[in-house]
């Protein structure tokens, strides 16, 4: 992975988000997050690629500690600036070679930061090693079978520097990655280009059928 590129993205990943389909969208990711991940007070948890924190404030709203990993030094420090330090520690690492040991966490999480590991596999064994028996794993990551991965393909084949890193995956081949049983969830079922009353009522109609096409793709797993 290289981690310039995301060295040059902390203000336009946060500039997304304050749009008014960048909310809806944060708060569809979100709401699945903590639905799946069910972070309790007082335990310590890993967002491995937290990027500029904007989904471990959430989890740290719960109570736990986090741990904040990712690759870029200015991703993290645009996490610290926003975070509460007494239950935030950043950590400057790569998701492939986590440096805690066995069992560190009583649960991990990782949020579309995946899609940009061509080898995921070494990434998951990471993510299980670092997690205490028992414990909870969510990883999320950019569905394969979106139209959202459409459009970003398009804008790789003509040079986007971040999209063209991607790589897409379906929930089927997520799936295979994960070690145990898992469940596979996936939400932002509606258009960047959408409405936002239009883009609330085609999301419920994605969750209600229980939709394989959403662009946010999420699985879950328990350590054995």
């Amino acid at each position: 992975m290289a981690k310039a590129v995301f060295d040059a993205w902390p203000g336009r990943y946060d500039k997304w988000f304050e749009t008014r389909i960048g909310r809806l969208v944060k708060a569809y990711e979100s709401d699945m997050l903590m639905t799946l991940l069910d972070p309790q007070p007082g335990e310590i948890i890993l967002d491995a690629g937290c990027g500029t924190g904007i989904f471990t404030r959430d989890v740290l709203a719960s109570g736990a500690g986090v741990i904040g990993m990712d690759l870029s030094r200015p991703m993290l420090t645009s996490a610290v600036e926003k975070l509460d330090r007494q239950r935030f520690c950043p950590v400057c690492a790569d998701m492939c070679q986590l440096p805690f040991a066995d069992r560190s966490f009583d649960r991990v999480f990782s949020m579309t930061a995946i899609e940009f590991i061509k080898d995921a596999l070494p990434c998951i064994d990471e993510l299980n090693r670092v997690t205490r028996k028992g414990g909870t794993i969510v990883v999320t990551t950019l569905n394969s079978l979106s139209p959202w991965a459409d459009r970003r393909k398009k804008k790789a084949d003509k040079g986007h520097d971040l999209f063209e890193r991607i790589h897409f995956r379906s929930p089927d081949e997520l799936k295979q990655l994960i070690p145990n049983h898992a469940v596979v969830k996936t939400a932002i079922h509606f258009l960047k280009t959408d409405k936002v009353s239009t883009a609330r009522l085609k999301e419920e109609n994605g969750q209600k059928e229980q939709s394989r096409t959403g662009a946010f793709l999420a699985v879950k797993w328990r350590k054995m």
